[in-house]
């Protein structure tokens, strides 16, 4: 069973930035393509960026794409979100989790394991 540790959240003024971290356990780690996923209260969790097991391919939700930037390390088994010029509406708990077959990137049910979330608030 993977275990993650997602970091990097905070408190950040609108048009900011933050780079979330989120680290895995297990040594298969580079075989999963690895998804971010954001709550905000009261919403369904809703897909943010998604990248493949060697990071050649990235998908990103529209709301986000050209402000964020999903990449891995594999040899430190971490996937990264880089998040700028960073909106209100972008403040949620943002989660990570590894991929399970193949397609659908952006469906929460491809996902099985969750890590416990890293807080983003977004001040106006």
């Amino acid at each position: 069973q993977v275990q993650l540790v997602e970091s990097g959240g905070g408190l950040v003024q609108a048009g900011g930035s933050l780079r979330l971290s989120c680290a895995a356990s297990g040594r298969t780690f580079s075989s999963y393509a690895m998804g971010w996923f954001r709550q905000a209260p009261g919403k369904e969790r809703e897909f943010v960026a998604a990248i493949n097991w060697n990071g050649d391919n990235t998908y990103y939700a529209d709301s986000v794409k050209g402000r964020y930037t999903i990449s891995r390390d594999n040899a430190k088994n971490t996937v990264y979100l880089q998040m700028d010029s960073l909106k209100p509406t972008d403040t949620a708990v943002y989660y990570c989790a590894p991929k399970s077959g193949s397609g659908y990137y952006d469906r929460t049910y491809k996902y099985g394991y969750w890590g416990q979330g890293t807080q983003v608030t977004v001040s106006s």
